[in-house]
């Protein structure tokens, strides 16, 4: 199975400093749901792993959540992509638990939903937490600098980037790197812009 992890918000989707509530602030980045379509037309099953404190805030419900979704599943429907899950922490940092990232904990419960090792499985996200979460699961990982890495694309990178971090302009060089790329390549040892 070609299985892809994304992030949702700053990697698929605008984010904010005051979280995205609701379907109507759910806006789509450019190009970014073209790129989900380009991957599944190559093959690749597409699973979003998104910290959602917000609900553990009070900020929004889970209808509020299903909602948002709903809308993304219908705008990747009308350019002919899709995303297969949806996994989410609810939960703010103070609670201490598994599955926010950069913890491993949701890219573990994707690996056992769906029967796979995640040895290799390339995971992308804006931010070092997102990294951080998947390198620990044994992802490979990427960095788009979109979202909260956006600041990054003039130069430089967050520092503690797992190793062999790519680093890609945004959602759609990342959907062609893993196009264009014929086999996987284990143990890169530098970060490149795609």
């Amino acid at each position: 199975m070609k299985l892809v992890i994304l992030d949702r918000d700053g990697t698929i989707n605008s984010d904010s400093e005051d979280f995205v509530k609701s379907p109507e602030e759910w806006k789509p980045l450019p190009g970014a749901l073209e790129a989900i379509a380009r991957l599944n037309h190559g093959g690749w099953h597409v699973v979003i792993a998104s910290n959602q404190s917000g609900l553990g805030r009070g900020l929004f419900d889970v209808a509020s959540l299903n909602a948002m979704h709903a809308k993304m599943h219908k705008m990747l429907a009308a350019v002919g992509g899709r995303v297969d899950a949806v996994f989410y922490c609810p939960h703010t940092s103070e609670e201490g638990c598994v599955c926010r990232k950069p913890l491993p904990g949701l890219f573990e419960q994707i690996g056992l939903r769906f029967g796979v090792s995640l040895k290799g499985v390339a995971t992308c996200g804006d931010s070092l937490r997102d990294v951080v979460a998947g390198a620990a699961a044994g992802c490979e990982p990427h960095l788009v600098l979109t979202g909260k890495s956006a600041h990054y694309l003039g130069g430089g990178q967050p520092e503690g980037l797992p190793a062999g971090t790519r680093l890609h302009r945004d959602l759609g060089a990342f959907a062609d790197f893993l196009l264009e790329r014929s086999t996987p390549v284990a143990g890169h040892s530098s970060s490149t812009l795609s």
